[in-house]
């Protein structure tokens, strides 16, 4: 016979009782899961990279001495001699991904922009905020060429390139400066720097302006083209004549056919460990998981 027992209803035990614990019985599963989900993701490994690259390219160093005296805002080349000559030495600085390049700028006197550097877009950010009207309120009047020469050289006496070359480009004659041309020349060959000149002139002889007074005719300043060619020649470079825009392109597409030389490129890198927010998340997690277990959770035999 089975055991029973009478009682008066049973409508209490039909009743179902809910407590806040009912809604917890499953959080420990999910605390284990999201423990071991951390551990994979902690013995994985995860880092932030950052460490020294040294590698090998090929390329030269190139300092880009160019002249921003008044003379250069002359429009015969378009829209005048400063801005063609920039825009032709963007194009040359895209084309050469792998070369240290400087930025040296003259007139009465010089001074260096940017030194040798392989951030080209920094070095192309500078040349393009580069305005011949606001830089010459800051410069002596004039053309050192000579100066320009010495002070691009002197950035070029440390580089470790075979290849050391100045590219100089101007619209006129020396007339300022402590440093003649010839003798920035044998300075430069004598710490193996090759200087190209570029002379950036049309052969124009005045300017003529017309007004409510009559005709003014101002002379412009001829190039020194026989300067210029002798630089190149002693220190091994090669002389170029511009005319326009697209002569030249075609003398800076001819100076970009260099010999190249190896050079050095070092990239810093520096590893991170990334896993000790996930060991921290599986501790915790455990630690929870076992503190629901043997107090609130805790199940009675």
């Amino acid at each position: 016979m089975k055991p029973s027992m009478k009682v008066s209803t049973v409508a209490p035990f039909g009743k179902e009782t809910r407590s806040f614990r009912n809604y917890l019985v499953h959080l420990p599963f999910l605390l284990r899961l999201i423990t071991l989900s951390m551990l994979i993701f902690a013995l994985a490994r995860p880092q932030n990279e950052d460490e020294w690259d040294e590698r090998y390219v090929e390329g030269i160093d190139i300092m880009l001495a160019t002249d921003v005296s008044g003379s250069m805002l002359l429009d015969d080349m378009k829209p005048n001699r400063f801005e063609a000559a920039k825009s032709v030495a963007l194009e040359f600085i895209d084309s050469r991904p792998n070369d240290n390049i400087g930025l040296t700028l003259f007139a009465g006197e010089s001074f260096v922009q940017c030194p040798l550097t392989n951030s080209h877009d920094i070095l192309k950010s500078m040349l393009k905020a580069n305005d011949v009207n606001s830089i010459s309120k800051r410069m002596d009047n004039g053309t050192a060429i000579g100066m320009g020469i010495s002070t691009s050289v002197s950035r070029l006496v440390d580089s470790k390139a075979k290849s050391k070359v100045v590219i100089l480009l101007t619209d006129g004659a020396n007339n300022a400066g402590e440093v003649t041309p010839l003798d920035a020349a044998r300075t430069a060959k004598e710490k193996g720097v090759r200087v190209y000149t570029i002379a950036a002139a049309t052969d124009i002889k005045e300017v003529v302006q017309q007004t409510p007074f009559g005709v003014y005719r101002t002379p412009i300043e001829q190039v020194d083209e026989e300067t210029l060619k002798e630089i190149a020649d002693i220190t091994g470079g090669k002389y170029y004549r511009a005319t326009d825009k697209a002569s030249l392109k075609n003398i800076y597409k001819e100076i970009d056919r260099l010999e190249k030389t190896k050079l050095q490129v070092s990239d810093y890198r520096e590893y991170e460990e990334e896993y000790q927010i996930f060991a921290l998340i599986a501790i915790a997690a455990l630690l929870l998981e076992l503190l629901l277990r043997f107090t609130i959770l805790r199940r009675i035999p």
